[in-house]
């Protein structure tokens, strides 16, 4: 039994990781798990992946991660996912892609909670809908016999989800300190760190996990959003109107590509 801090969805912003790390110093938890997408979109992916690996944050991979480092493709991502990551898998360090090459798909805490990235068996599923939660409690229950927790990212927001013995999901409010019931399965996201995709003011979220109380804590702490920016748009991590108008003609023309 342990205290975790529980982060996810890094995305190469510096800023929004050091504010988190040094929030979460505060709290003083015994371990750190991160549920993935360390790289991408942001201009200090190899950075933050080096923290991540100095610091012993245990780490699965996401599906930014892997688009990373040629193991998936840019398909299902937006306009503005794709050109970040190609120029992200072109400036990668070989360390940072060797690094993200071992890191597993999920990962197993005290055999009663998993880390998964978007679903239990699909790394670039959005759990969003009841319909998801309830599919991915039956992959939960194959899969990891014994886990009724579930902790995921992917979809950039705090959200808990609750399922009870008569098979009633409740999507419970994703604030403060929640208990949870041993007779019960949760499907948790800690949040986002990066928030480059949300509206102003713009804050690292992530949560805190204590096996022994059984219970979550959802944080959020603000960030030099402004820096992030900056350093995003002069390293050419962003795209304007006009190249996104060109990508959107790209892809529905193939031979443009």
């Amino acid at each position: 039994m342990a205290l975790y801090g529980v982060i996810g969805d890094i995305h190469g912003n510096h800023e929004a990781l050091v504010a988190t790390l040094a929030a979460l110093e505060g709290h003083r938890p015994e371990r750190l798990l991160c549920v993935g997408d360390i790289i991408g979109y942001n201009a200090d992916s190899d950075a933050c992946a080096n923290i991540l690996r100095e610091r012993g944050v245990e780490s699965i991979a996401g599906n930014h991660d892997l688009i990373g480092i040629g193991s998936l493709g840019v398909e299902h991502c937006s306009n503005q996912a794709m050109h970040s990551l190609k120029r992200t898998r072109r400036l990668l360090q070989p360390g940072t892609a060797e690094y993200l090459r071992a890191l597993p798909r999920t990962l197993l805490v005290e055999d009663s909670a998993v880390l998964v990235h978007g679903g239990v068996r699909d790394v670039q599923q959005y759990m969003t809908e009841a319909h998801h939660v309830m599919e991915n409690a039956r992959y939960l229950r194959a899969d990891f016999p014994g886990c009724n927790i579930c902790f995921y990212g992917h979809v950039h927001e705090q959200r808990m989800f609750e399922i009870a013995g008569n098979g009633r999901i409740r999507d419970l409010p994703a604030t403060g300190i929640v208990t949870l019931h041993p007779d019960r399965e949760y499907f948790i996201n800690p949040g986002s760190i990066d928030a480059s995709r949300k509206p102003a003011p713009r804050f690292a979220e992530f949560a805190l996990f204590d096996s022994g109380a059984m219970t979550v804590e959802f944080a959020r702490v603000p960030y030099d959003d402004a820096r992030t920016e900056a350093k995003a748009a002069a390293a050419g991590y962003r795209i304007g109107r006009w190249r996104d108008c060109v990508y959107t003609v790209q892809r529905r023309i193939p031979g443009l590509r």
